[in-house]
């Protein structure tokens, strides 16, 4: 019997993502022309019974696509991991590469879609060939108590997801804004910009405004740590 990993990682469901992560991975950067990529969809990464999870859209080209690991070689994940890290729920603030020695506490990352998309951008159809990923996870994740979403696209689909995995529904329905804090029956969901080189480079997320998001999963948490 397979498990949910090897089933991410054996995915062929998205033709066009499938060929950009193969293409991808023989051209290379030039930073990386001596590394062997990835270049196959990303499975989650974490612990196997998670309080938190932490939703981004998709794999970055020359970052998890190369490493094999998500939110890993590239400058969203030295966002993601740091602040991790400064709230409690990662052993180190660096995700470099698989096998670094990075290790979270009651903690998943996973992503809307697996593969890396041409230009960072899903079509729907797209989405909703992944999703049966991330609903699965959350019927696994019984545990599960809080929920950061990183940006709109993953925030929707995490929605849709939520609903398909048969998990009570938020009234009123949940909308997207950074910092924003929704909700229902003991779960806590949490929104916050993605942190894409075009929204920290250009100040509409900084390190100050990321890490909030963080230390209010850490203080939602922190009765049962």
């Amino acid at each position: 019997m397979t498990t949910p990993a090897e089933r991410i990682v054996s995915c062929r469901r998205c033709t066009r993502l499938r060929a950009h992560c193969r293409e991808v991975a023989r051209v290379k950067r030039r930073a990386y022309r001596e590394e062997t990529y990835w270049g196959k969809p990303v499975p989650s990464f974490g612990v196997r019974s998670p309080r938190l999870l932490v939703v981004g859209l998709a794999p970055g080209a020359h970052g998890a696509n190369r490493t094999g690991r998500i939110f890993t070689g590239d400058s969203s994940g030295d966002w993601l991991y740091r602040a991790l890290h400064t709230c409690g729920f990662a052993n180190r603030a660096e995700s470099v590469r698989a096998g670094d020695g990075l290790r979270l506490k009651d903690t998943v990352v996973t992503c809307a879609a697996r593969c890396a998309p041409p230009q960072n951008k899903l079509t729907r159809e797209e989405l909703t060939a992944c999703r049966p990923y991330l609903v699965e996870e959350l019927q696994r994740f019984r545990r599960l108590r809080v929920a950061i979403v990183l940006g709109r696209i993953a925030h929707d689909a995490f929605g849709r997801a939520w609903v398909a995995a048969g998990r009570p529904a938020f009234d009123p329905r949940p909308k997207f804004a950074h910092g924003a804090r929704h909700a229902v029956e003991g779960f806590v969901l949490l929104c916050s910009y993605h942190p894409s080189r075009q929204n920290t480079q250009t100040g509409r997320l900084s390190r100050a405004m990321f890490h909030a998001v963080f230390r209010r999963a850490q203080r939602l948490l922190q009765p049962e740590r």
